[in-house]
């Protein structure tokens, strides 16, 4: 709708529009429609100026006026909506429905995500994990609820190690020699003149002192990689001034079973696109994109891809680090999504494509983060094959018919570089080992254990602790691509589709291009798929 003919007709009645909102309707609502919400705004609020603050202050109104309007103008402002943030999902056909016939599920404490979690279905691939909320105002209460919820999570797991014997909290400490076990969280590290390492732990009873020997070379070790705010094991002797260390128990993780499906499917993993990148390897990627419909010689591999995971960094964003508009192609975040969105468009409609966010794709930077903004991302919700998560986020595969399926733990890895870069046992691979640092954060059961090492957004339940043993851990962010195994657990880290970039020669990161791991979900074997 002309502009003019939007301020002509608010004169007409007295009224005042704010210039964002004139950008809007003029972009986005056609005639007969900004008449009839102008109208209705006006009405409801008695206000004579239009702004976005007062369609935001009236969010259910609003939305009750768009639903009285005639269904073909209601398709109309789907985008107005998103733009004003009234939208919170663009409903489409193959949104996710949670079937009649499903009941609640809930996992043993020690094993688990959230007791009472319902599944949430999107066709074959699950969402276990707990929607992530959204932006609120933090109190100080937030915090400590979350750091409560991440000892009570992980102490659960560690009273299963049975090395734990004859386990008592802090507050029940005697003075005997007689061996016992505390679980604590770790509030402070120092090194003694003697080269002994001391550790404060606390627990909800209260705190003590921990010491660890330095003559005591195999625990000496494991206490050197104890990072702070972590959840550890101790078992020793002592009083409630201090605590002398025997054995040092990380919560860890055992995978019992390695599944194998009775359907061979294949799974393929990426991330890093950073899409709008002046480095961003196009033809490449293009070259990818039309393998997933070639029908030529792979023709049988081709059609058994099931699952697509993009785990972070779709776009390279706007703003993300200083000088960055200079190394864009795209300067507009949502011009971004816009593009990569026709790309994805071809992929094949049976291929899900399970996406979660990272630090450049326009969501909040502190962890955990929401699902992509859809003021931004619109384009990418619109693909019909799309299954969207926070990040982290557990996503259950090819569960069928006396198959439990594979549990899928994504993480972008913003912690990464944090323990890359502090912890004794990681320092000499850094950012190019991700798959230690992985095995690491998995050993400890918590994906980012010391506060500083994300920006943390406080929530009643600490969701980067790894309540449920993953089949299959995989991330990127680092840039570089590694495959092992640790403990039974699948890892996985992603190589980019960017050129290599000043900051990564600066920080010494040696990136991999263009790979593309393939699981084979009946045989468990690992194929990668090379497109540089």
């Amino acid at each position: 709708m002309d502009t003019k003919e939007i301020l002509k007709f608010c004169l007409e009645k007295g009224l005042l529009l704010d210039p964002e909102v004139l950008t809007l309707f003029s972009e986005n609502v056609d005639e007969e429609s900004v008449k009839l919400i102008i109208e209705k705004i006006r009405n409801h609020t008695k206000k004579r100026i239009i702004t976005k603050e007062l369609f935001e202050k009236n969010r259910e109104q609003v939305n009750e006026f768009f639903l009285e309007l005639p269904k073909e103008n209601q398709e109309k402002l789907e985008r107005f909506k998103i733009k004003l943030g009234l939208q919170i999902e663009i409903s489409k056909e193959s949104s996710t429905v949670l079937p009649e016939n499903l009941s609640f599920r809930s996992f043993p404490s020690h094993n688990s995500l959230d007791t009472n979690l319902p599944i949430s279905f999107t066709g074959d691939a699950k969402i276990i994990s707990p929607p992530i909320p959204g932006n609120k105002k933090i109190e100080v209460d937030d915090f400590v609820k979350g750091f409560r919820s991440r000892f009570y999570e992980i102490k659960n797991i560690l009273q299963e190690h049975p090395e734990l014997e004859n386990l008592v909290s802090i507050n029940k400490l005697a003075k005997n020699r007689q061996s016992v076990s505390i679980i604590g969280m770790v509030a402070s590290k120092s090194v003694t003149k003697n080269r002994n390492i001391i550790f404060e732990v606390e627990d909800f009873t209260g705190k003590i002192k921990v010491l660890i020997n330095q003559n005591k070379p195999e625990i000496y070790k494991k206490a050197e990689d104890i990072s702070m705010d972590s959840v550890i094991g101790f078992t020793g002797f002592g009083d409630r001034e201090i605590f002398f260390v025997n054995n040092i128990i990380f919560p860890d993780i055992m995978l019992f079973e390695k599944k194998q499906s009775p359907i061979e499917e294949y799974a393929l993993f990426i991330s890093d696109l950073q899409f709008g990148s002046k480095l961003f390897f196009r033809e490449q990627f293009d070259k990818f994109i039309d393998y997933l419909s070639d029908f030529g010689p792979q023709t049988e591999e081709v059609k058994k891809i099931k699952y697509l995971f993009l785990v972070g960094d779709l776009v390279s964003g706007v703003g993300v680090y200083p000088s960055q508009i200079k190394d864009l192609e795209i300067e507009d975040i949502e011009e971004q999504f816009k593009q990569l969105a026709e790309i994805l468009k071809r992929v094949r409609k049976d291929i899900q494509i399970i996406i979660s966010p990272g630090n450049h794709d326009g969501v909040r930077l502190m962890e955990p983060q929401p699902t992509l903004d859809e003021k931004y991302s619109w384009p990418i919700y619109d693909l019909p094959n799309v299954v969207m998560t926070g990040n982290p986020a557990y996503v259950n595969i090819g569960a069928n018919s006396g198959f439990s399926g594979f549990d899928i733990l994504t993480y972008h890895g913003f912690s990464y570089p944090y323990f890359a870069n502090n912890i004794p046992s990681l320092i000499e691979g850094g950012v190019n080992a991700p798959e230690k640092i992985m095995a690491y954060l998995l050993k400890n059961r918590h994906l980012a254990p010391t506060h500083g090492s994300i920006q943390y957004f406080p929530t009643e339940n600490d969701q980067h602790v790894i309540k449920k043993v993953p089949d299959i851990f995989v991330s990127g962010h680092l840039h570089k691509m590694a495959i092992t195994s640790y403990n039974g657990v699948l890892i996985i880290s992603n190589s980019t589709w960017e050129r290599e970039t000043e900051n990564q020669k600066k920080r010494g990161n040696q990136p991999d291009f263009c790979k593309v791991p393939m699981f084979n979900l009946k045989t468990r074997a690992i194929k990668i798929l090379d497109f540089e």
